[in-house]
Parts: structure tokens; sequence; C-alpha cells
């Protein structure tokens, strides 16, 4: 690995430690309702809104309740997207007359966004007008954030209560960390974006005149869509030339600013944060994958504020840390390193002497092999989805990085609250297995950790292995499923493997080369993203309500401590060995034997 990429590594780890606990400060400030400036100042409209919406902020709820609220909001969510997307046709703002979506797409993109997963089967440019984009889907990157932070503040509550039957109002916890939190966060970003060229217009598209005539072929498509052949069975193909060029635009630096910070990931246009108009220099590409990271990191500091102790927040912390460090330096160095099937070629010759800059298949030069394995770590570390890069040209093991990191459950760093509370899960199981070791009831922050608990928490880690490794079964055995590959082999098993891990774990990231805008992906993906957020909540919200309803147990001479980097270790090896034991066997079937095939080549 290079010094340079070492550097750019370090920096980036620096300064995402020195943000994180002056905001996670900030953010437990806003949430115990204590003044802190801005809610000072903006208390009337956080007044207005509760006026309107007929809610008392004094009222709180059971967590049932709250669980009630969560789907109910989710559920609006998706209706409204759903019929935005149906009906965009006869909706202004859309310059380009763009024509309504399909079912099956609008159904899956309602439930992608609402669930802050944000799989994209479709073109942004080429499907979704300026009000879809808008109304419907910048709409939800912001409640769907809010709405996992808000579950996991309520988490934290059950372990500071005693005795008591609620866990807070769902409706303050969401009002408060859309206005005070991820507004205005999004507004500086937003600004810092259009600074460096990001787009924010209603214009509607450009067109260019070409310095050079382009000449090229594709297939010839029947009035269905499908390919024409011959009566060999041979594709059809068209000689056609282009003079000019479409230049796609948008309102998409609110977008972007809101889908880095909210973990969201959806992009503007359909290459994501490789576009130009979304990220168009490095500079910008830093603070968005700064951006992506912020608020999951911090709020470990927003948790150990409100249990009252901050060394617990720094103990996970550390833990996502470390594997997050770890993994980094792999996809990068396996970026760096280049091809393997290159290596051999000449005498004497490594992959680096035919890839001097690394591996640049499929990535912008701008940002080169480091900054596009770290960013691919960090968005799939943290639940967020979006890629500057082709993950599908990464190399077997730096491809393999993402999609385990995805795998482990989205616990290192995560969704913003999702991550932070699956990882909370984690913790409660270690003890809980510690507690066996030593003939003691396991505690954690003060709670008796017993069989309700435990039930909850086997039942977190378990949906998404589930739902990851059963779709992916059905898409393999189904020949509708294989027809959408268009890399047969281990590869095509690696890209049907990493999009059930995506939507099983409200990632939303592609590999690629898998055409997944069909009934049948659309409606299997959909509903694995359904499961894999609520199915989540419910029982994490139950866990709370049970352990808000139990007294405090002082710490005694057999209480394991949590803070210690013993007990980091322990989580750490609790995560690993859940992600190993679950799927490593479906990993050797995709990147491990692709990356022993190419490497028998060397």
């Amino acid at each position: 690995m290079t010094g340079n990429a070492l550097t750019q590594i370090a920096v980036y780890m620096l300064t995402l430690l020195l943000i994180a606990k002056p905001l996670g400060w900030y953010m437990a400030c806003i949430y115990q309702g204590e003044p802190v400036g801005l809610n000072q100042w903006l208390k009337p409209v956080e007044d207005l809104i509760y006026r309107l919406s007929h809610v008392d902020p004094k009222q709180e709820m059971r967590w049932t309740d709250y669980a009630y609220a969560v789907l109910a909001l989710n559920l609006f969510g998706i209706l409204v997207v759903f019929a935005l997307q149906r009906i965009q046709h006869l909706l202004p703002f859309n310059p380009q007359h763009l024509s309504g979506v399909s079912p099956d797409l609008a159904f899956n993109t309602a439930v992608s966004f609402a669930t802050n997963t944000n799989w994209q089967a479709y073109s942004g440019e080429a499907s979704m007008s300026y009000l879809t984009q808008m109304l419907g889907l910048t709409v939800q990157n912001f409640l769907s954030a809010a709405t996992g932070m808000a579950v996991l503040v309520a988490f934290s509550r059950g372990f500071i209560r005693r005795n008591a039957q609620t866990i807070g109002n769902f409706w303050v916890d969401l009002t408060r960390g859309t206005l005070y939190i991820l507004l205005p966060l999004s507004l500086i970003g937003g600004l810092a974006l259009v600074e460096q060229g990001v787009v924010q217009t209603f214009s509607q598209y450009q067109t260019i005149p070409l310095m050079e005539k382009l000449n090229y072929t594709q297939p010839k498509f029947d009035a269905s869509g499908q390919t024409i052949t011959d009566a060999e069975g041979h594709t059809l193909m068209l000689n056609l030339n282009a003079s000019e060029q479409i230049l796609a635009l948008g309102p998409a630096a609110s977008q972007i600013a809101i889908k880095q910070l909210g973990t969201n990931g959806g992009g503007f246009f359909n290459v994501n944060s490789a576009h130009p108009f979304e990220n168009p220099t490095p500079l910008s590409n830093f603070l968005e994958m700064l951006a992506i990271l912020l608020i999951p990191a911090a709020l470990c500091h927003t948790f150990g504020t409100l249990v009252g102790d901050n060394r617990q927040g720094w103990a996970i912390f550390a833990a996502m840390g470390l594997v997050f460090v770890a993994l980094v330096f792999i996809a990068v160095h396996a970026e760096q390193a280049g091809n393997p099937m290159l290596s051999g070629l000449g005498i004497d010759q490594s992959a680096s002497d035919f890839q001097p800059g690394g591996n640049l298949e499929g990535k912008e030069i701008r940002f080169g092999a480091t900054n596009s394995a770290l960013w691919a770590v960090a968005t799939t570390a943290a639940s967020n989805g979006s890629v500057n890069a082709m993950l599908d040209s990464f190399t077997p093991i730096g491809g393999l990085v993402p999609m385990w990191l995805m795998q482990l459950g989205e616990v290192i760093f995560g969704g913003v609250g999702s991550g932070l509370y699956g990882m909370i899960v984690f913790a409660i199981v270690a003890v809980f297995v510690a507690g066996l070791m030593i003939g003691r009831t396991p505690e954690y922050l003060g709670k008796k950790i017993e069989a309700y608990e435990m039930k909850m928490a086997a039942i977190v880690i378990l949906i998404p292995p589930f739902l990851v490794l059963g779709g992916t079964a059905i898409a393999v055995l189904a020949d509708v499923g294989k027809q959408a590959v268009f890399n047969p082999g281990v590869h095509g098993f690696s890209e049907i493997l990493y999009a059930f891990s995506s939507v099983g774990n409200n990632n939303g990231s592609a590999f690629g080369g898998l055409s997944a805008n069909s009934p049948f992906y659309n409606l299997l993906l959909g509903l694995s993203m359904l499961i894999s957020r609520y199915g989540l909540i419910v029982p994490v919200l139950a866990i709370a309500g049970s352990l808000a309803g139990k007294k405090i147990v002082p710490v005694g001479p057999g209480t394991l401590p949590t803070h210690t980097p013993l007990f980091v270790a322990m989580l750490i090896a609790t995560v690993l060995l859940v992600g190993a034991l679950t799927f490593v066997p479906a990993l050797a079937l995709g990147p491990i034997v692709e990356h022993l095939l190419s490497v028998r080549f060397t």
C-alpha cells in the first residue's frame, strides 16, 4: 500500500473522529430537550408542527404504540411515493415529460426509500420527474433516517428508565431529529456541494453538439423491448451515429446532501456518485464520503451521553472502527495491487506492471483506486449504498469486502440509528454468552438480560441472513432469476448474492451486471427490504419496552465491565463469528472461488 493511500485513510479517519464527539453531544442535547441554540431559536416551529399534527409532545408511548406509529408513518410514505411515481406524467415539474412508472418498479422504489435502503432498479434521469425526486424520494430520505435515529433513542431510554411503561414519543423524536439535525446538516452540505459544482436547477435537460461524430452499434429491439434475432439466432445489430449529447440536469445537490448524511444512498442520476454532476471534484468526494459515516459515528457518543456513561459509546465506536479500518486496508490493497490475472503475462512481471495505478476498471480517474475502495467500504459499512465506482469491476477480494460488511448485519457504523441499535443487540448477545461462561445472570448497562430479550435479539440477528440466503437460493433456482444475470458462472452468482445481501440488510448498493428491473426481482427484493427493516425495528422496540420496565441492578463484583478492551474484543468476535459462520459457505461459491480461479494464472 502506498504512502499516499495511508495518508488519505488517516486524514479521513482523523477528521471523522474530530467531528464525531461535538456532533454526538449536540444530538444528545436535542433528544434530551436541553437548550443548545438551534432548538431554542426554532422552538416556535417545532410547537407549530405539533399543533398542526394534533400531537401532545408531553404524552409518552408504550413500546407497542411507538412501533405502531413507526409502521403507520412508513406505510403512509410508501403509499405516497408509489402514487407519485404512477401519476408523475400528470403532475408538474416534469420537463422531460417522463411517463408513469410501472407498478412493480413503483412498489420496489417506494419500499426502498421508505426503508432507508434506496435500492435502485431504475435510471433516475430516465425514469423519475423532478417532483417525484423531490417530494417523493428526498422527503423519504429525511423521514427514513429520522425514523432510525428515533428508534435508537427509544432503545437508549430502555436502559436508563426503571419500572417505566413508556419509552418516549415517536412524533417528538422524529420531529427533533429532522428539524434540528438532518435539515441543518443537509443545508450546509447542499451549499458546499453546489459550491463544488453539483447541479441544482429546475431547467430541462440540455442538448449539446459533440466535437466529433460518434459511430456505434446496438441491438435491434421489438415493440416489447426484446432483442430481435435472425434465423440462425444471432442478434440483429443497428449501425447508428450521434452528433449531439443530452446532459441530464435537476435539483441534485439538495438530494445528494441528505442521501449521504441519512445513509440513504440513492443517486439522482443512474451512475450515482460517479456522475460528475453529483460528485465533480476530489473535495466533493471527500465531503460526501465524510457525510456517509458522520452521523453513525457521532451517534456512538450520543448513546454514551444518553445512558450516562460515555465510555460505553466509545467502546462501541472502537469495535466498529477497528473492523472498519482493517477491511479498508484489505480493500485498498486489493484494488491497488490490480487484477491478479494480469500478472505472469510477462517474465517476472506482476499485475502492477500492467496496471500501474491499480485496478482502475470501472473507476473514475479523478478518484483513483484508493478513494474508490475507501468509498466502497464506507458505503457498505454505513448502510448507505451510494457508489463512486462500479463494484462489479473490483477484484474478487476488493468486492468481497463490501459484500461481507453488509452480511455482518450493517452494524459496523451501519445506517443512522439502525446500525447502532443493531450493534447494541450484538452487545447484549455478547454479555449473555459471557454470563453463561461464568454462571451469572448477564447484565448490560445495569439491566438484567433474560430470556425475553434474548429471543428478540435472536430475531434481530437471524432475519437478515434468512432473507439474504433464502432470496439468493430462490433466484438461482428460478429460471427467471438466472435469466437476469449477464455474467453466468461464479461472478454471476456473486452478483445475485450481493443484491440480496444489499436489500436484506437495507444497504442499497449493487454489484451491477444483474438486470433487476423485472417483476420477479422487484417484488422479491421489495419484500426483503420490508421484512429486513420493520422485522428488526419491532423486536428492538420490544427489547426497549422490556428493559424500561426493569429496575436498575447496582454494579457488583461479578458485573462484566462493558467499556474495556476485553469487551471490545468480545463484541468484535461475536459480530465476526455470526457473519463468518453464516455466510462463508456462500462466499466460497462466489468471490472466494473467483479469487482462487484468478490467482491460478499467476
